[in-house]
Protein backbone atom coordinates (compact mmCIF):
# COMPACT_ATOMS: atom_id res chain seq x y z
CA UNK A 1 0.00 0.00 0.00
CA UNK A 2 1.41 2.98 -0.71
CA UNK A 3 1.58 6.56 0.83
CA UNK A 4 -1.49 8.40 -1.65
CA UNK A 5 -3.61 5.16 -0.60
CA UNK A 6 -3.17 5.97 2.78
CA UNK A 7 -3.81 9.29 3.14
CA UNK A 8 -7.17 8.32 0.99
CA UNK A 9 -8.29 5.63 4.11
CA UNK A 10 -7.48 8.05 6.89
CA UNK A 11 -9.63 11.09 5.20
CA UNK A 12 -6.53 13.51 4.63
CA UNK A 13 -6.43 15.41 1.57
CA UNK A 14 -3.77 17.74 0.86
CA UNK A 15 -4.47 21.18 -0.47
CA UNK A 16 -2.57 19.97 -4.21
CA UNK A 17 -3.58 16.48 -5.22
CA UNK A 18 -1.31 13.85 -4.75
CA UNK A 19 -2.90 11.79 -7.96
CA UNK A 20 -1.59 15.11 -10.18
CA UNK A 21 1.47 15.57 -12.30
CA UNK A 22 3.09 18.53 -10.44
CA UNK A 23 6.26 19.96 -12.44
CA UNK A 24 9.56 20.67 -10.58
CA UNK A 25 11.61 23.72 -10.21
CA UNK A 26 15.14 23.63 -10.56
CA UNK A 27 17.13 26.84 -10.39
CA UNK A 28 20.50 27.83 -9.23
CA UNK A 29 20.90 31.47 -6.83
CA UNK A 30 22.51 33.07 -9.66
CA UNK A 31 19.62 32.03 -12.53
CA UNK A 32 17.14 33.82 -9.14
CA UNK A 33 19.01 36.78 -9.23
CA UNK A 34 18.79 37.23 -12.74
CA UNK A 35 15.06 36.46 -12.89
CA UNK A 36 14.10 38.86 -10.01
CA UNK A 37 12.70 37.60 -6.69
CA UNK A 38 11.49 33.88 -5.61
CA UNK A 39 8.41 34.85 -5.35
CA UNK A 40 7.81 35.74 -9.61
CA UNK A 41 10.49 33.39 -10.80
CA UNK A 42 8.79 30.09 -8.88
CA UNK A 43 5.39 31.28 -9.64
CA UNK A 44 4.95 28.06 -12.01
CA UNK A 45 5.61 25.17 -9.54
CA UNK A 46 2.63 22.93 -8.05
CA UNK A 47 -0.59 24.93 -10.41
CA UNK A 48 -3.24 22.44 -10.92
CA UNK A 49 -4.96 23.64 -14.13
CA UNK A 50 -7.45 25.87 -13.96
CA UNK A 51 -6.06 27.14 -10.77
CA UNK A 52 -5.05 30.94 -10.23
CA UNK A 53 -1.31 31.42 -8.75
CA UNK A 54 -1.95 33.28 -5.69
CA UNK A 55 1.27 34.80 -5.23
CA UNK A 56 -0.87 37.24 -8.11
CA UNK A 57 -3.16 37.96 -5.49
CA UNK A 58 -0.34 39.16 -2.92
CA UNK A 59 0.55 42.80 -2.79
CA UNK A 60 3.96 43.40 -3.50
CA UNK A 61 6.08 46.37 -2.36
CA UNK A 62 7.26 47.13 -5.82
CA UNK A 63 10.85 46.98 -5.44
CA UNK A 64 12.53 44.91 -7.30
CA UNK A 65 14.41 43.10 -4.55
CA UNK A 66 17.22 40.25 -4.38
CA UNK A 67 15.86 37.33 -3.13
CA UNK A 68 16.21 36.35 0.30
CA UNK A 69 18.99 34.60 1.69
CA UNK A 70 17.83 30.71 1.18
CA UNK A 71 15.17 30.95 -1.13
CA UNK A 72 16.60 27.97 -3.16
CA UNK A 73 16.13 26.28 -0.81
CA UNK A 74 12.17 25.82 -1.86
CA UNK A 75 13.67 25.83 -5.65
CA UNK A 76 13.72 22.12 -6.56
CA UNK A 77 11.30 19.43 -6.67
CA UNK A 78 12.27 17.46 -3.46
CA UNK A 79 8.90 17.24 -2.19
CA UNK A 80 8.33 14.45 -4.80
CA UNK A 81 11.45 12.53 -3.92
CA UNK A 82 10.49 12.16 -0.29
CA UNK A 83 11.02 9.08 2.01
CA UNK A 84 8.35 6.13 3.21
CA UNK A 85 8.35 7.54 6.80
CA UNK A 86 10.13 4.57 8.25
CA UNK A 87 13.31 5.75 9.14
CA UNK A 88 14.76 4.67 12.41
CA UNK A 89 13.82 7.18 14.37
CA UNK A 90 10.18 7.08 13.02
CA UNK A 91 7.63 7.10 15.98
CA UNK A 92 5.00 5.11 16.16
CA UNK A 93 1.56 6.05 15.71
CA UNK A 94 -1.91 4.94 16.13
CA UNK A 95 -3.13 3.69 12.64
CA UNK A 96 0.08 2.19 12.11
CA UNK A 97 0.30 -1.46 11.28
CA UNK A 98 2.73 -3.58 12.57
CA UNK A 99 3.66 -7.26 11.28
CA UNK A 100 4.11 -10.08 14.07
CA UNK A 101 5.24 -13.56 13.53
CA UNK A 102 5.65 -16.12 16.30
CA UNK A 103 7.28 -19.72 15.91
CA UNK A 104 8.73 -22.40 18.15
CA UNK A 105 6.20 -23.67 20.90
CA UNK A 106 3.42 -21.01 19.53
CA UNK A 107 2.80 -20.23 15.92
CA UNK A 108 0.82 -17.09 15.62
CA UNK A 109 1.05 -14.34 12.71
CA UNK A 110 -0.62 -11.27 12.26
CA UNK A 111 -0.93 -7.78 10.88
CA UNK A 112 -1.89 -5.27 14.05
CA UNK A 113 -2.80 -2.13 13.78
CA UNK A 114 -2.22 0.25 16.30
CA UNK A 115 -5.41 1.38 18.44
CA UNK A 116 -6.86 4.85 19.47
CA UNK A 117 -5.36 4.11 22.89
CA UNK A 118 -2.00 3.47 21.19
CA UNK A 119 -1.55 -0.45 22.01
CA UNK A 120 -1.59 -3.57 19.95
CA UNK A 121 -3.58 -6.17 21.16
CA UNK A 122 -1.66 -9.83 21.12
CA UNK A 123 -4.11 -13.17 21.90
CA UNK A 124 -2.42 -14.80 25.12
CA UNK A 125 -0.39 -11.86 25.94
CA UNK A 126 -2.99 -8.78 26.25
CA UNK A 127 -1.94 -5.08 25.00
CA UNK A 128 1.02 -3.84 24.56
CA UNK A 129 1.61 0.46 24.58
CA UNK A 130 3.90 0.96 20.99
CA UNK A 131 2.82 4.28 20.91
CA UNK A 132 5.89 6.85 19.99
CA UNK A 133 8.10 4.08 20.32
CA UNK A 134 11.44 4.97 17.89
CA UNK A 135 10.48 2.12 14.58
CA UNK A 136 14.19 1.13 15.68
CA UNK A 137 13.06 -0.21 19.00
CA UNK A 138 10.10 -1.55 18.32
CA UNK A 139 11.14 -5.20 17.65
CA UNK A 140 13.09 -5.24 21.41
CA UNK A 141 10.20 -3.84 22.96
CA UNK A 142 7.30 -6.32 21.67
CA UNK A 143 9.65 -9.48 22.17
CA UNK A 144 10.60 -8.46 25.68
CA UNK A 145 7.04 -8.35 26.52
CA UNK A 146 5.96 -11.82 24.22
CA UNK A 147 8.97 -13.65 26.46
CA UNK A 148 7.37 -12.49 30.01
CA UNK A 149 4.56 -14.82 28.70
CA UNK A 150 5.98 -17.28 26.60
CA UNK A 151 9.26 -17.78 28.55
CA UNK A 152 10.79 -21.15 26.99
CA UNK A 153 11.42 -22.02 23.30
CA UNK A 154 9.22 -18.68 21.29
CA UNK A 155 10.75 -17.04 18.83
CA UNK A 156 9.87 -13.56 17.78
CA UNK A 157 10.23 -11.44 14.69
CA UNK A 158 8.38 -7.99 15.02
CA UNK A 159 8.27 -5.24 11.80
CA UNK A 160 6.84 -2.12 11.51
CA UNK A 161 4.93 -2.74 7.93
CA UNK A 162 3.45 1.33 7.56
CA UNK A 163 3.31 4.72 8.58
CA UNK A 164 0.09 7.09 9.46
CA UNK A 165 -0.12 10.19 7.59
CA UNK A 166 -0.44 12.84 9.31
CA UNK A 167 -2.19 15.80 9.06
CA UNK A 168 -0.16 19.67 9.33
CA UNK A 169 -0.92 23.34 9.02
CA UNK A 170 0.98 25.81 7.53
CA UNK A 171 0.40 29.28 8.90
CA UNK A 172 2.24 32.56 8.93
CA UNK A 173 3.78 34.57 5.59
CA UNK A 174 3.74 31.41 3.31
CA UNK A 175 2.77 31.35 -0.25
CA UNK A 176 -0.18 28.84 0.47
CA UNK A 177 -1.10 28.25 4.03
CA UNK A 178 -3.59 25.46 4.83
CA UNK A 179 -3.94 21.90 5.68
CA UNK A 180 -1.29 19.58 4.16
CA UNK A 181 -0.76 15.59 4.46
CA UNK A 182 2.63 14.08 4.89
CA UNK A 183 4.22 11.17 7.16
CA UNK A 184 5.50 12.39 11.06
CA UNK A 185 8.92 12.19 10.06
CA UNK A 186 9.03 14.56 6.82
CA UNK A 187 10.87 17.46 7.59
CA UNK A 188 10.01 21.16 8.13
CA UNK A 189 11.32 21.81 4.50
CA UNK A 190 8.98 19.32 2.73
CA UNK A 191 5.78 21.01 4.43
CA UNK A 192 7.22 24.24 3.24
CA UNK A 193 7.69 23.36 -0.06
CA UNK A 194 4.26 21.68 -0.49
CA UNK A 195 2.81 25.55 0.56
CA UNK A 196 5.11 27.01 -1.82
CA UNK A 197 7.43 27.76 0.58
CA UNK A 198 7.55 31.02 2.36
CA UNK A 199 6.59 34.56 1.18
CA UNK A 200 9.93 36.26 0.18
CA UNK A 201 8.44 39.59 0.91
CA UNK A 202 7.22 39.01 4.62
CA UNK A 203 8.16 35.97 5.66
CA UNK A 204 11.26 35.10 8.19
CA UNK A 205 13.47 32.07 7.04
CA UNK A 206 15.21 32.56 10.69
CA UNK A 207 11.96 32.61 13.07
CA UNK A 208 10.32 29.16 12.41
CA UNK A 209 7.45 27.80 15.26
CA UNK A 210 6.61 24.11 15.13
CA UNK A 211 3.44 24.26 17.68
CA UNK A 212 1.28 21.54 19.83
CA UNK A 213 -1.26 22.21 21.56
CA UNK A 214 -1.66 25.77 21.46
CA UNK A 215 2.57 25.46 22.65
CA UNK A 216 6.21 26.00 21.06
CA UNK A 217 7.75 22.66 21.05
CA UNK A 218 10.11 23.68 18.47
CA UNK A 219 11.94 26.82 17.04
CA UNK A 220 13.75 26.77 13.66
CA UNK A 221 16.63 28.95 11.85
CA UNK A 222 16.76 27.94 8.10
CA UNK A 223 20.54 30.26 8.67
CA UNK A 224 21.73 27.30 10.46
CA UNK A 225 20.53 24.84 8.34
CA UNK A 226 22.06 26.60 5.56
CA UNK A 227 25.40 27.41 7.06
CA UNK A 228 26.12 23.82 9.13
CA UNK A 229 23.47 22.22 8.13
CA UNK A 230 21.46 21.60 11.45
CA UNK A 231 18.31 20.53 11.57
CA UNK A 232 15.81 19.94 14.55
CA UNK A 233 14.09 16.40 14.39
CA UNK A 234 10.58 16.59 14.87
CA UNK A 235 8.09 14.01 14.59
CA UNK A 236 4.63 15.24 13.79
CA UNK A 237 1.48 14.41 14.99
CA UNK A 238 -2.00 15.51 13.69
CA UNK A 239 -2.78 18.96 14.21
CA UNK A 240 0.37 20.05 14.36
CA UNK A 241 1.04 23.86 13.12
CA UNK A 242 4.04 25.24 11.54
CA UNK A 243 4.16 28.93 12.20
CA UNK A 244 6.51 31.48 9.62
CA UNK A 245 7.01 34.27 11.76
CA UNK A 246 6.69 37.42 10.33
CA UNK A 247 10.19 38.51 8.31
CA UNK A 248 13.10 40.55 10.89
CA UNK A 249 15.28 43.45 9.66
CA UNK A 250 16.50 42.71 6.68
CA UNK A 251 19.83 44.23 4.91
CA UNK A 252 20.51 43.84 1.08
CA UNK A 253 23.92 42.65 -0.16
CA UNK A 254 25.46 43.64 -3.73
CA UNK A 255 29.02 44.27 -5.30
CA UNK A 256 32.01 41.61 -4.33
CA UNK A 257 30.37 38.74 -2.66
CA UNK A 258 30.37 35.54 -2.48
CA UNK A 259 26.47 35.61 -1.39
CA UNK A 260 24.68 38.73 -3.15
CA UNK A 261 21.43 38.53 -1.46
CA UNK A 262 19.07 39.92 1.19
CA UNK A 263 20.02 38.54 4.80
CA UNK A 264 17.88 38.85 7.55
CA UNK A 265 19.34 39.82 10.86
CA UNK A 266 18.55 37.97 14.32
CA UNK A 267 17.63 41.17 16.02
CA UNK A 268 16.54 44.44 15.42
CA UNK A 269 20.27 45.45 14.44
CA UNK A 270 23.67 43.83 13.63
CA UNK A 271 27.11 44.62 13.45
CA UNK A 272 28.59 44.49 9.66
CA UNK A 273 30.41 41.44 11.26
CA UNK A 274 27.75 39.40 11.07
CA UNK A 275 26.94 40.31 7.63
CA UNK A 276 30.12 39.61 6.63
CA UNK A 277 29.64 35.96 8.13
CA UNK A 278 26.64 35.67 5.86
CA UNK A 279 27.66 37.40 2.35
CA UNK A 280 31.62 36.42 2.19
CA UNK A 281 33.01 38.89 0.75
CA UNK A 282 35.91 38.25 -1.65
CA UNK A 283 39.22 38.50 -0.67
CA UNK A 284 39.94 41.80 -2.75
CA UNK A 285 37.22 44.29 -0.85
CA UNK A 286 38.33 46.95 0.77
CA UNK A 287 35.91 49.28 1.01
CA UNK A 288 31.99 49.13 1.67
CA UNK A 289 29.69 51.15 1.03
CA UNK A 290 26.25 51.91 3.29
CA UNK A 291 22.55 53.40 2.26
CA UNK A 292 19.26 53.70 4.54
CA UNK A 293 17.99 55.78 6.96
CA UNK A 294 17.88 56.66 10.71
CA UNK A 295 16.15 59.11 12.76
CA UNK A 296 17.89 61.70 11.33
CA UNK A 297 17.12 61.09 8.04
CA UNK A 298 18.22 59.00 4.81
CA UNK A 299 22.55 58.75 4.83
CA UNK A 300 25.23 57.11 2.85
CA UNK A 301 28.10 56.14 4.03
CA UNK A 302 31.21 55.14 2.37
CA UNK A 303 33.79 53.29 4.92
CA UNK A 304 36.69 51.07 5.34
CA UNK A 305 35.99 47.15 4.95
CA UNK A 306 37.79 47.07 8.61
CA UNK A 307 35.65 49.64 10.21
CA UNK A 308 32.46 48.09 8.74
CA UNK A 309 32.56 45.23 11.16
CA UNK A 310 31.79 47.13 13.49
CA UNK A 311 29.15 49.51 11.77
CA UNK A 312 25.77 49.22 13.26
CA UNK A 313 22.80 47.85 10.64
CA UNK A 314 19.49 48.22 10.55
CA UNK A 315 16.31 47.35 8.67
CA UNK A 316 16.29 48.44 4.91
CA UNK A 317 19.83 49.36 4.91
CA UNK A 318 21.54 48.31 1.45
CA UNK A 319 25.63 47.31 1.33
CA UNK A 320 27.81 47.58 -1.59
CA UNK A 321 31.25 45.54 -0.81
CA UNK A 322 33.47 47.59 -3.52
CA UNK A 323 37.10 46.57 -4.37
CA UNK A 324 38.35 50.26 -4.71
CA UNK A 325 42.01 50.20 -3.98
CA UNK A 326 44.37 50.05 -6.75
CA UNK A 327 46.99 47.74 -7.35
CA UNK A 328 50.72 48.81 -5.78
CA UNK A 329 52.78 46.04 -7.22
CA UNK A 330 52.24 44.65 -11.13
CA UNK A 331 53.33 41.31 -12.14
CA UNK A 332 56.14 40.84 -15.14
CA UNK A 333 57.37 37.37 -16.82
CA UNK A 334 60.48 36.56 -18.41
CA UNK A 335 60.99 34.67 -21.03
CA UNK A 336 63.64 33.34 -23.35
CA UNK A 337 67.55 32.49 -22.01
CA UNK A 338 67.64 33.52 -18.48
CA UNK A 339 68.65 32.35 -15.19
CA UNK A 340 66.22 32.27 -11.99
CA UNK A 341 62.36 32.77 -11.32
CA UNK A 342 60.12 33.44 -14.56
CA UNK A 343 57.81 35.22 -12.61
CA UNK A 344 58.25 38.45 -10.88
CA UNK A 345 56.08 41.35 -8.42
CA UNK A 346 57.82 44.50 -8.64
CA UNK A 347 56.22 47.98 -7.61
CA UNK A 348 54.06 49.78 -10.27
CA UNK A 349 56.59 52.60 -11.15
CA UNK A 350 58.89 50.07 -11.52
CA UNK A 351 61.82 50.59 -14.49
CA UNK A 352 63.17 47.83 -16.97
CA UNK A 353 66.58 48.45 -15.58
CA UNK A 354 65.41 48.05 -11.98
CA UNK A 355 64.32 44.07 -12.72
CA UNK A 356 67.20 43.49 -15.31
CA UNK A 357 69.30 44.05 -12.80
CA UNK A 358 67.68 41.00 -10.87
CA UNK A 359 67.37 38.46 -13.92
CA UNK A 360 70.86 36.72 -13.76
CA UNK A 361 72.21 35.18 -17.23
CA UNK A 362 74.86 33.16 -18.75
CA UNK A 363 76.59 36.03 -21.21
CA UNK A 364 77.34 33.34 -23.57
CA UNK A 365 74.03 31.80 -24.32
CA UNK A 366 71.90 35.32 -23.41
CA UNK A 367 71.78 37.98 -26.18
CA UNK A 368 71.41 40.65 -24.04
CA UNK A 369 71.45 43.51 -25.99
CA UNK A 370 68.66 42.34 -27.92
CA UNK A 371 65.83 42.61 -25.54
CA UNK A 372 62.49 42.88 -26.03
CA UNK A 373 59.06 43.30 -24.80
CA UNK A 374 55.90 41.62 -25.30
CA UNK A 375 53.02 44.24 -24.02
CA UNK A 376 49.48 43.76 -23.90
CA UNK A 377 48.04 47.03 -24.63
CA UNK A 378 50.45 47.19 -27.71
CA UNK A 379 48.84 44.04 -29.41
CA UNK A 380 45.70 45.35 -28.49
CA UNK A 381 45.87 48.12 -30.56
CA UNK A 382 47.66 46.41 -33.32
CA UNK A 383 44.84 44.30 -33.37
CA UNK A 384 42.49 47.24 -33.12
CA UNK A 385 44.28 49.07 -36.07
CA UNK A 386 44.43 45.87 -38.45
CA UNK A 387 40.82 45.49 -37.70
CA UNK A 388 40.42 48.71 -38.73
CA UNK A 389 42.47 48.19 -42.08
CA UNK A 390 40.77 44.92 -42.88
CA UNK A 391 37.05 46.98 -42.18
CA UNK A 392 38.65 49.95 -45.06
CA UNK A 393 39.60 47.10 -47.44
CA UNK A 394 35.97 45.58 -47.35
CA UNK A 395 34.29 48.71 -47.33
CA UNK A 396 36.32 49.51 -50.48
CA UNK A 397 35.67 46.67 -52.26
CA UNK A 398 32.47 46.06 -51.77
CA UNK A 399 31.05 49.32 -52.65
CA UNK A 400 33.15 49.62 -55.68
CA UNK A 401 31.39 50.48 -58.69
CA UNK A 402 30.68 48.59 -61.82
CA UNK A 403 30.31 50.23 -65.21
CA UNK A 404 29.51 47.05 -67.18
CA UNK A 405 27.76 43.39 -66.34
CA UNK A 406 31.24 42.03 -67.16
CA UNK A 407 33.25 44.53 -64.72
CA UNK A 408 30.20 43.54 -62.58
CA UNK A 409 31.28 39.96 -61.94
CA UNK A 410 35.39 40.47 -61.85
CA UNK A 411 34.17 42.89 -59.08
CA UNK A 412 32.09 40.01 -57.31
CA UNK A 413 34.90 37.55 -57.93
CA UNK A 414 37.41 40.51 -56.04
CA UNK A 415 35.03 40.82 -53.34
CA UNK A 416 34.93 37.08 -52.67
CA UNK A 417 38.67 36.70 -52.98
CA UNK A 418 39.22 39.93 -50.58
CA UNK A 419 36.48 37.94 -48.13
CA UNK A 420 38.85 35.01 -47.74
CA UNK A 421 41.92 36.89 -47.71
CA UNK A 422 40.01 39.24 -44.72
CA UNK A 423 39.00 35.89 -42.91
CA UNK A 424 42.85 34.39 -42.95
CA UNK A 425 43.89 38.38 -41.54
CA UNK A 426 41.78 38.74 -38.35
CA UNK A 427 42.97 35.38 -36.95
CA UNK A 428 46.38 36.56 -36.60
CA UNK A 429 47.61 37.43 -33.41
CA UNK A 430 49.40 40.52 -32.66
CA UNK A 431 52.54 39.44 -30.59
CA UNK A 432 52.87 43.53 -28.89
CA UNK A 433 56.30 43.79 -29.32
CA UNK A 434 57.96 46.94 -27.86
CA UNK A 435 61.61 47.82 -29.39
CA UNK A 436 63.52 48.81 -26.32
CA UNK A 437 67.22 47.76 -28.10
CA UNK A 438 69.40 49.25 -30.25
CA UNK A 439 73.01 48.70 -30.93
CA UNK A 440 73.42 47.00 -27.71
CA UNK A 441 71.70 50.21 -25.59
CA UNK A 442 68.73 49.26 -23.82
CA UNK A 443 65.81 52.14 -22.96
CA UNK A 444 64.75 52.46 -19.41
CA UNK A 445 61.40 52.57 -20.34
CA UNK A 446 58.17 52.05 -17.39
CA UNK A 447 56.75 48.27 -17.10
CA UNK A 448 53.77 47.74 -16.98
CA UNK A 449 51.25 44.85 -15.67
CA UNK A 450 51.54 41.89 -17.50
CA UNK A 451 54.58 42.51 -19.55
CA UNK A 452 56.80 39.45 -20.90
CA UNK A 453 60.27 40.23 -21.05
CA UNK A 454 62.29 38.61 -23.99
CA UNK A 455 65.85 37.78 -24.00
CA UNK A 456 66.99 36.03 -26.83
CA UNK A 457 68.96 33.19 -26.93
CA UNK A 458 72.32 33.76 -28.64
CA UNK A 459 72.18 31.28 -32.03
CA UNK A 460 74.19 30.82 -35.31
CA UNK A 461 71.11 30.28 -37.26
CA UNK A 462 68.97 32.43 -39.75
CA UNK A 463 65.35 31.08 -40.22
CA UNK A 464 63.91 32.16 -43.63
CA UNK A 465 60.13 31.72 -44.05
CA UNK A 466 56.99 33.04 -46.12
CA UNK A 467 57.08 32.51 -49.62
CA UNK A 468 59.99 29.80 -49.99
CA UNK A 469 59.89 26.56 -51.18
CA UNK A 470 61.71 24.79 -48.04
CA UNK A 471 61.21 27.27 -45.25
CA UNK A 472 64.18 26.11 -42.72
CA UNK A 473 66.95 27.08 -40.36
CA UNK A 474 70.31 27.55 -42.41
CA UNK A 475 73.68 27.99 -40.36
CA UNK A 476 75.01 31.70 -40.43
CA UNK A 477 77.53 32.62 -42.86
CA UNK A 478 79.16 36.59 -42.67
CA UNK A 479 79.95 36.25 -46.46
CA UNK A 480 75.74 35.65 -47.44
CA UNK A 481 73.65 37.75 -49.11
CA UNK A 482 70.05 37.25 -48.78
CA UNK A 483 69.37 36.21 -51.95
CA UNK A 484 72.09 33.08 -50.85
CA UNK A 485 70.19 32.12 -47.73
CA UNK A 486 66.30 32.13 -50.06
CA UNK A 487 68.12 29.93 -52.56
CA UNK A 488 69.16 27.66 -49.43
CA UNK A 489 65.66 27.21 -48.90
CA UNK A 490 64.42 26.44 -52.34
CA UNK A 491 64.24 29.64 -53.82
CA UNK A 492 61.32 31.41 -54.00
CA UNK A 493 57.48 30.46 -54.74
CA UNK A 494 55.51 31.46 -57.73
CA UNK A 495 53.55 33.88 -55.44
CA UNK A 496 56.67 36.05 -53.95
CA UNK A 497 57.87 39.04 -53.96
CA UNK A 498 61.62 38.73 -54.81
CA UNK A 499 61.36 42.17 -53.95
CA UNK A 500 59.66 42.48 -50.97
CA UNK A 501 61.09 40.91 -48.10
CA UNK A 502 61.23 41.45 -44.05
CA UNK A 503 64.43 41.16 -41.82
CA UNK A 504 63.35 40.67 -38.82
CA UNK A 505 66.33 41.18 -36.48
CA UNK A 506 67.23 39.51 -32.90
CA UNK A 507 65.65 42.30 -31.02
CA UNK A 508 62.26 42.41 -32.69
CA UNK A 509 62.71 45.41 -35.36
CA UNK A 510 61.07 45.11 -38.73
CA UNK A 511 63.05 46.10 -41.55
CA UNK A 512 62.58 45.72 -45.33
CA UNK A 513 64.70 45.71 -48.18
CA UNK A 514 66.79 42.95 -50.60
CA UNK A 515 69.82 44.78 -49.67
CA UNK A 516 69.62 44.62 -46.04
CA UNK A 517 72.30 43.10 -44.30
CA UNK A 518 72.34 39.78 -42.20
CA UNK A 519 72.94 39.16 -38.78
CA UNK A 520 73.03 35.94 -36.54
CA UNK A 521 69.32 35.14 -35.09
CA UNK A 522 67.76 36.96 -37.86
CA UNK A 523 64.38 35.92 -39.79
CA UNK A 524 64.18 36.43 -43.51
CA UNK A 525 60.68 36.75 -44.11
CA UNK A 526 59.73 36.65 -47.79
CA UNK A 527 55.87 38.85 -48.13
CA UNK A 528 53.46 37.10 -50.77
CA UNK A 529 53.08 39.33 -54.50
CA UNK A 530 49.51 40.60 -55.03
CA UNK A 531 47.67 39.60 -58.08
CA UNK A 532 47.93 42.67 -60.53
CA UNK A 533 44.71 41.73 -61.80
CA UNK A 534 43.13 43.06 -58.42
CA UNK A 535 43.51 46.51 -59.43
CA UNK A 536 40.99 47.65 -56.64
CA UNK A 537 42.64 46.35 -54.16
CA UNK A 538 46.21 46.14 -54.42
CA UNK A 539 47.48 48.86 -52.53
CA UNK A 540 45.35 48.05 -49.46
CA UNK A 541 46.28 44.16 -49.05
CA UNK A 542 50.04 45.23 -49.51
CA UNK A 543 49.72 47.46 -46.88
CA UNK A 544 47.71 45.00 -44.86
CA UNK A 545 50.32 42.69 -45.36
CA UNK A 546 53.27 44.74 -44.28
CA UNK A 547 51.38 45.40 -40.99
CA UNK A 548 50.74 41.60 -40.53
CA UNK A 549 54.48 40.75 -40.76
CA UNK A 550 55.57 44.06 -38.03
CA UNK A 551 52.74 43.14 -35.78
CA UNK A 552 53.07 38.87 -36.15
CA UNK A 553 56.24 38.01 -37.79
CA UNK A 554 54.36 36.43 -40.44
CA UNK A 555 53.50 36.57 -44.06
CA UNK A 556 49.79 36.13 -45.22
CA UNK A 557 48.83 35.96 -49.01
Amino acid sequence: MDTAQLMAQSGIVPAASSTTAQPTISASPNEMLEMGTYARENRNNLLLPGETDVRDLLPSSGENLPPPYGANLFAGGYETERSDGLNDNYLVAAGDKINLWLWGAVSYSSVLTVDNQGNIFIPEVGPIRVQDVRASDINQLVTSKIKQIYTNNVSVYVNLLTATPVSVYLSGPVIRPGQYAGMASDSVLYFLKRAGGIDSERGSYREIEIRRNGKTIQSIDLYDFIQSGEMPSVSFKDGDVILVKPQKAAITVAGGVRNPFRFELDGESAAGEQLVSYSRPLAKISHVGVMGNRESGPFSSYISYDDFKTFALEDGDKVIFNDDLHAQVIDIQVSGSYLGPSYFVVQKSARLHDLLNQIPVEEDLADYGSIYLHRQSVAERQQQSLNDALDRLERSVFTAPASSEGEARIRAEEAQLVLQFTERARQVQPLGKVIVADNGNIANIRLEQGDVIVIPPRTDLINISGEVLMPQAVVFNPNAKIDDYVAWAGGFTDRAEDQRIAIVRANGLVEFGSDKRIQKGDQILVLPKVDTKMMQAVKDITQIIYQIAVAANVAIN
